[in-house]
């Protein structure tokens, strides 16, 4: 049984996520911490809870989901895995913190690219691969079929969709995204977005007004 754990981070208030289950070893998703104070939240959480971390995963490399890969890297010596399309969204990561002003640390690059159809596995869980570009080129959402949840970035919000107007995004593909990858997994998913409240498939084809 995977448990999840997020934390709101950063001056985007971005979801970060732990996924562990009962081995201890986990993934971390999205790492937003965006100062010392916020790594101390996350590094904390993870000496109570006594676990391992074992792989630092991006939905995407916007810069409010990749503040925290460098500390999260050096401090627990993992790899960072994106999909290959967003290569170039990380690559002007730093450029985009100076334009608003931001303190942020350089992230490391990535050991290698992790596509559809790839399967993360820790402890004795796993999660599945599915590509979901639209908001970014290279967005991808980590989804479990036994527990009927998904970890989906900035693609899919309670009520919303995830913004198309930054480079590398497009509202049309990002639609087709949600309505042919996402929606087809069925009401009982739950959502877990990069932004605000988790919701379910269930609700979204039925409120989202993006999705009418």
């Amino acid at each position: 049984m995977i448990s999840i754990q997020s934390f709101v981070f950063g001056p985007f208030q971005e979801n970060t996520y732990i996924l562990y289950d009962e081995t201890k070893e986990c993934v971390i998703i999205d790492p937003g911490c965006y100062d010392n104070r916020e790594r101390s939240i996350l590094s904390d959480f993870i000496v109570s809870n006594n676990l391992k971390p074992v792989k630092l995963l991006n939905t995407h490399c916007h810069l409010d989901h990749v503040f925290g890969n460098g500390f999260i890297a050096e401090k627990y010596k993992l790899e960072l895995e994106i999909n290959k399309n967003d290569q170039v969204v990380l690559d002007s990561y730093l450029t985009m913190a100076k334009m608003y002003n931001l303190n942020a640390e350089a992230s490391p690059k990535p050991s290698h690219y992790i596509d559809e159809g790839d399967i993360i596995k820790f402890g004795n869980s796993k999660l599945e691969i599915v590509f979901t570009p639209g908001h970014s080129p290279g967005s991808i959402t980590f989804y479990n079929q036994e527990e009927k949840f998904m970890i989906a970035g900035d693609v899919l919000f309670h009520g919303s969709i995830g913004r198309s107007d930054l480079p590398g995004g497009n509202h049309e593909t990002l639609i087709k995204s949600i309505k042919n990858k996402l929606l087809p997994m069925g009401d009982a998913f739950k959502v877990y977005s990069g932004h605000g409240i988790a919701t379910s498939i269930g609700f979204e084809r039925v409120n989202n007004p993006f999705l009418a």
